[in-house]
Formats: structure tokens, C-alpha cells, sequence
């Protein structure tokens, strides 16, 4: 029999959520023929007795278990050695800030599974994640924010309400004038984003429609990457080359930044690829965005006003165009205000822990117990028996330090 461990996450700045909830727990221990321990935790959403009433033992020590299963990085200090880990490592983009923790892995010997790294065999789409619901509070975030920068409405913070049935309930509140929102990105978090606004009697316009109509009433659209890239050369956009060649095309978003009041950005975007815009275009006269919820949050990446994370508990700041920096929200008119927290899911932590749990028994733990015949636990998994796995052997020097 398989022990398996659910471990209490401890990375600072705190984070609610459980791979798995206390009914799904009880589920995977039926289905699967394992023996599940839940680690004592003071942080996670869902409390000991949610599982000890589904049947669940609680523990201290999760050292008697084989395979242990958290949401984000395990600190150096709580890693067991020779254990199986399924966690998200952010270290396959050489990570500055973990390659220690990967070194400690390697020493340790632990095999190191990352959800991020989880595909399809067939799709080779990512098989668990949390981006929907990134894109669901991350676009309420974005509505907030407009609201509180031009004193509309107030709505409760999401981590405020109990689950998203109960953040729902704040949508009425929402009374928008007619302005125009720009969605990019075709993605689960783009998807989660639409959730909300479609939640927030939202209409959804063409992009053709966006740039040259007039509507009495608030719109939005969603712009998939041929909708804002154009070839440098001959030639119209190619989707397939796009994605292996990015640098072959420019940005063509400023005609929507002429239009558009908010922007939510879900776009996954390849350093390789143009920028959105730059700090020159948001200086224009004719550059009307106003309110950027940056979702992807990619520090100086595609859009240059996400100058730094902001955090749940402070999500949002101004920055100024003009001189390059951030400042305090809703500070000067002429600032644009940006919403770019890392960690949006957190802020829904039990729906989200739901969502990804059903995920991971339905689509992963057959592959994991029942011999992983088409390689999905074997393509995710970044180091083994002290080593880096073939895959990712490319880490090697992040691993050294050059």
C-alpha cells in the first residue's frame, strides 16, 4: 500500500490551499487502495476537522509517507530526503530565487514531480493547474480597482468571501459606464476572466467591433495573439510559427490602447515575443488605458507598468509613465493603476483546491499508481535518485551556479 502525505505549506508569504480537499482525501484513499495523513497546518482553508469527519488522520510527521503532495515550494529545511514530492518548484525557467532549493533536492535525492510540467499525452496541454481560477479573481480584482479609482462602487475584496458562490453576490454591486475592456490571452485564465465578466452582464464585442463601434454600455473583448501581432516581413500571421519563431513578429496592441480603458492581461507570453507596449506608447496622448490587471504578473516583461508583484493584501499601485516608477494607487489622474498580484488563486482558496484536487485524482493519480504506461509522471519529473532527469538536464548549470 502507497502512504501518501498531504504536507502543510509553509513557504512565507502564507498560502491557503490543499492539492486536495478533506472529501477528496477520503476519496483517494477508496479509489486507489492508499493510506492518506494530512499534515497539521494553523494556515490551510480547510480545518482538521473538515477531515477528521471525512475519516482522515492528522500528523505532525509526514516521514512514514512516500509520496507527499503540497501546492508551493517546500523550504530547504522541511525537505525529507528520499521521498517523492509533487509540488510547483518554479524552476524550469532558471528561477533565480530557487535554484538553491533545487541543489537541496539533487543532495537530498528526492524525486521531484512538477504539476507544471503534467500534460496531456495527447494534447500536450497542461493536465492540472490554477489558472482559471487566476483568471476569475484576477479579473474581479481588475473591476474592483476601476471602481475604486473612480469612487463607482465598492465591492468586498475576493479572500473577503467565503467561496465564489458568495463572491458572485458582489457582481450586482458592479455599475459600469460604457467602457471598453481588452482581454488577451485564449487560456483557462482568459476563460476564468470572461467568467466574471460575462457574471458582470458584460457584453462581448469582435475585435473589429471594439476598435470601430460605439456602444452605450460597458463591452469587452478578447484578443487572441494573431489579433495583436503582425509579421515583420511578407506574409500574414502563422500561429505555428509564431509560437516557435515569436521574435519574428511585432506588437500591434496600441491600436486597441487607443480604445480601451481597462486591460486584463492572461496571455502566457515567451520573452522571445514583442512587448505589448512600452513605456513611450503609454505616454501618448491618444494611449487610453487606465487600469492594467496584469494576471500573468511577468515582472519588466510585456507590459511595462507591472514593475513589481503587488500582494493580496496590498494588490494594487500606480505607475507613472512618465518617470518610469511605481507610486501610490490612485494617486495622480494621469498614473495608470495596475493590479499584478502572483498568487490571485489563493484569494478563492477552497473552490480553487477543489478544482485543482479533482484534476489531480481524476488525471493524474491513475498515471502515478497504476504503472504511468504513457510517461506523464515521467516527462514531470525534474530530478531522480540525486540527478536531473534527461528533459531537464539543460538545468545543470542553474544547478551550478553559472
Amino acid at each position: 500500500m502507497n502512504h501518501v502525505a498531504i504536507i502543510r505549506e509553509d513557504k512565507v508569504p502564507i498560502d491557503r490551499r490543499s492539492p486536495i480537499t478533506p472529501a477528496q482525501a477520503k476519496e483517494l484513499e477508496q479509489r486507489f487502495d492508499v493510506s492518506v495523513k494530512i499534515q497539521n497546518s494553523n494556515v490551510r482553508v480547510f480545518k482538521a476537522e473538515e477531515f477528521l469527519h471525512n475519516g482522515l488522520k492528522m500528523v505532525d510527521d509526514v516521514s512514514s509517507a512516500d509520496i507527499l503532495f503540497g501546492v508551493k515550494e517546500v523550504p530547504i529545511d522541511k525537505l525529507i530526503s528520499n521521498k517523492t514530492y509533487f509540488f510547483f518548484s518554479h524552476t524550469i525557467k532558471e528561477q533565480a530565487y530557487n535554484r538553491r532549493l533545487l541543489k537541496a533536492i539533487l543532495d537530498k535525492k528526492i524525486r521531484l514531480v512538477d504539476y507544471e510540467c503534467l500534460l496531456d499525452p495527447t494534447t500536450k496541454q497542461r493536465i492540472v493547474a490554477f489558472g482559471r481560477y487566476a483568471g476569475i479573481v484576477g479579473a474581479y480584482n481588475t473591476i474592483l480597482t476601476f471602481g475604486r479609482r473612480y469612487n463607482l462602487f465598492k465591492l468586498r475584496r475576493a479572500h473577503e468571501c467565503f467561496d465564489l458562490a458568495d463572491m458572485q453576490s458582489e457582481y450586482k454591486k458592479v455599475k459600469l459606464p460604457a467602457i471598453k475592456i481588452a482581454i488577451t490571452g485564449g487560456g483557462r485564465v482568459a476563460k476564468g476572466a470572461i467568467e466574471v465578466l460575462y457574471g458582470m452582464n458584460i457584453l462581448k464585442v469582435t475585435p473589429y467591433e471594439f476598435l470601430n463601434e460605439r456602444f452605450d454600455r460597458p463591452v469587452f473583448t478578447q484578443l487572441n495573439s494573431h489579433d495583436y501581432h503582425e509579421r515583420k516581413g511578407v506574409g500574414g500571421f502563422n500561429r505555428d510559427e509564431f509560437h516557435k519563431n515569436p521574435g519574428a513578429y511585432r506588437a500591434d496592441f496600441l491600436k486597441y490602447a487607443k480604445v480601451a480603458d481597462v486591460l486584463i492581461a492572461c496571455a502566457f507570453w515567451d520573452p522571445r515575443a514583442p512587448v505589448l507596449f512600452n513605456r513611450e506608447d503609454a505616454i501618448r496622448p491618444e494611449f487610453k488605458i487606465k487600469v492594467i490587471g496584469d494576471i500573468t504578473c511577468d515582472i519588466e516583461g510585456s507590459i511595462p507598468s507591472t514593475k513589481k508583484p503587488a500582494t493580496i493584501d496590498d494588490p494594487v499601485y500606480d505607475y507613472n509613465p512618465d518617470a518610469d516608477t511605481v507610486e501610490p494607487p490612485y494617486s495622480v489622474e494621469s498614473n495608470l493603476t495596475v493590479m499584478a498580484v502572483d498568487n490571485l488563486p489563493c484569494e478563492l482558496p477552497r473552490d480553487a483546491s477543489e478544482s485543482f484536487g479533482r484534476e489531480l485524482i481524476d488525471k493524474v493519480i491513475p498515471h502515478l499508481l497504476n504503472g504511468d504506461t504513457d510517461g506523464v509522471i515521467k516527462n514531470a519529473t525534474i530530478a531522480e535518485e540525486g540527478k536531473l532527469t534527461e528533459k531537464f538536464s539543460y538545468l545543470q548549470d542553474y544547478v551550478d551556479g553559472n
